[in-house]
């Protein structure tokens, strides 16, 4: 992985440094970049929600994860709840650890970062299982996920602000090995 280290991250101190990561991973404005800072804030002060940071020797941040224990009273889940629930499979909403953001910088990318980060976070559950929501196509996220054990649960998730339909994914844990 280049020297680069996978390990604790406080993510509330290093906010900006993840953004700017996700916001080339993903392709966000400045706008949505602000309102995601909101979020990721407010989800750090959920029970159980934790980080994991990838940074070169220099300390430069390429890489994060972070997810907390689901909660169904969490905006997320009352999202997703109806399509899980279509498909019988709304248990998944419990006893599961969901993965709420992962994003490893596009020079980063195809060097295991990605594979290192959910899998450690995912270690130190104490859920049966994880839950994660991916955007539904066939990607090298979801083609990880799956290596990982990830299964569709529901797909064509549509989420109130997201141009693109979503899939819920679920994997029991802990995770595959490759």
């Amino acid at each position: 992985m280049d020297d680069v280290a996978v390990g604790p991250l406080d993510l509330a101190a290093r906010v900006d440094d993840a953004l700017a990561v996700q916001a080339l991973a993903f392709g966000l404005s400045d706008e949505e970049i602000a309102v995601r800072r909101h979020i990721v804030l407010r989800h750090l002060g959920c029970p159980g929600a934790r980080a994991l940071g990838a940074t070169t020797p220099e300390g430069r941040l390429v890489g994060f994860v972070y997810g907390m224990p689901n909660d169904r009273a969490h905006w997320w889940s009352t999202v997703v709840q109806p399509y899980l629930r279509s498909e019988g499979l709304d248990h998944w909403l419990d006893d599961s650890f969901t993965i709420t953001e992962l994003h490893v910088h596009p020079g980063y990318q195809h060097r295991g970062l990605g594979r290192a980060l959910i899998t450690r976070i995912t270690d130190e559950a104490a859920e049966p299982r994880s839950i994660l929501s991916a955007i539904d196509t066939e990607s090298p996220a979801r083609r990880l996920y799956r290596s990982l054990g990830y299964q569709d649960l529901a797909r064509r998730v549509l989420f109130p602000s997201a141009p693109t339909p979503y899939a819920v994914m679920g994997a029991a844990l802990p995770l595959k090995r490759a």
